[in-house]
């Protein structure tokens, strides 16, 4: 059976595990750690990903993040193919580090996010990688540390996790200690990283039930989520697959979109490129990089070389766009 497309759009919560190739290691010693979660912060930065929770174990990584315009598989690939690379350079090695495909499943934001946060930061407790929960505290590479403030990591969503669990930053991390000690009994959670149709029921119990009811739901391995979610995005994903084909159908390419946006604007199409900082051009700029990366499936690189710009100032634009759309309930300009 060949393989699904991954499913990706700005601003979904993914769960992304990669291991080494058959199961090797994918980091041997501290300096593998620190380059690894030194090109994870640098890429999660300037790509405009958000990360919520994340593991470095000897054979795996485990992590949490929210894509911006730029899509997944270009973050990864960013951060994969670099510290690969130096990985075989210090180690005098050839060949590859990571499994060729990594898994990815897109998840439903309420009742998982938290969910999964106490999922992988317990991860070296329950690979043996520290003994206890008090040694976890200490252990430098999961995110668990920077949630605690013992370890600060910049370009980890801390703030946006502990909001989760209290008002202030003591009672927040208060009650996050206290959940994660309360999910260590749970041990290995295969409804959260196992097959689509038990993780969209909430686990093979729950699947029972609803069978006995005659209630049947719809799976899908790349997606973690209850039925309803996963029926809204695939029906999504389809969507937005018929909105490319079909604008592409008419010929709408990136240039294109640049002269309809100027004209919505009321401004040259010619003053759109660069990055002069005129509100009016901002705008603009801005609604251009969202539907390019949205509508059109434009890459964050390709929309950065056309428009002369940045990869991390396209992202920043984008989530601008975003905003004003929705703000303006602007459309499509065809």
């Amino acid at each position: 059976m060949p393989r699904q497309p991954r499913l990706d759009a700005p601003g979904v919560l993914q769960h992304v595990i990669c291991r080494g190739i058959e199961r090797q290691m994918i980091v041997r010693d501290t300096v593998d750690r620190a380059r690894f979660v030194e090109r994870l912060g640098a890429v999660l930065l300037a790509t405009g990903t958000r990360c919520y929770a994340w593991a470095l174990l000897p054979n795996h990584v485990h992590l949490l993040l929210r894509t911006g315009s730029v899509p997944l598989h270009v973050v990864m690939r960013r951060l994969l193919t670099g510290y690969a690379s130096d990985f075989n350079r210090r180690h005098r090695r050839h060949g590859y580090v990571f499994q060729n495909r990594y898994k990815s499943i897109l998840c439903q934001e309420e009742p998982y996010l938290l969910e999964l946060v106490r999922y992988i930061h317990l991860n070296p407790l329950r690979a043996q990688q520290v003994p206890d929960l008090q040694a976890l505290n200490a252990y430098p590479w999961s995110g668990h540390s920077a949630l605690l403030g013992t370890a600060p990591r910049p370009w980890q969503a801390t703030g946006e996790v502990l909001a989760g669990f209290g008002p202030t930053l003591r009672a927040a991390r208060r009650a996050y200690r206290a959940f994660l000690a309360a999910g260590i009994p749970l041990g290995w959670r295969p409804e959260l990283t196992g097959g689509g149709l038990v993780r969209s029921a909430g686990g093979w119990h729950a699947l029972a039930q609803l069978r006995r009811a005659g209630e049947r739901r719809m799976g899908d391995t790349r997606i973690l989520g209850d039925g309803r979610f996963v029926e809204g995005t695939l029906r999504e994903a389809e969507e937005n697959l018929e909105r490319r084909t079909r604008l592409r159908s008419r010929g709408v390419d990136l240039p294109m979109l640049i002269r309809r946006v100027a004209h919505l604007c009321h401004l040259s199409a010619g003053s759109l490129y660069g990055s002069v900082k005129i509100p009016q051009l901002v705008r603009a700029r801005s609604l251009v990089c969202w539907w390019a990366t949205r509508d059109l499936g434009c890459t964050a690189q390709l929309v950065a070389r056309t428009l002369g710009l940045t990869q991390p100032a396209v992202s920043k634009a984008a989530a601008r766009g975003e905003h004003l759309i929705s703000e303006g309930r602007l459309r499509f300009p065809v």
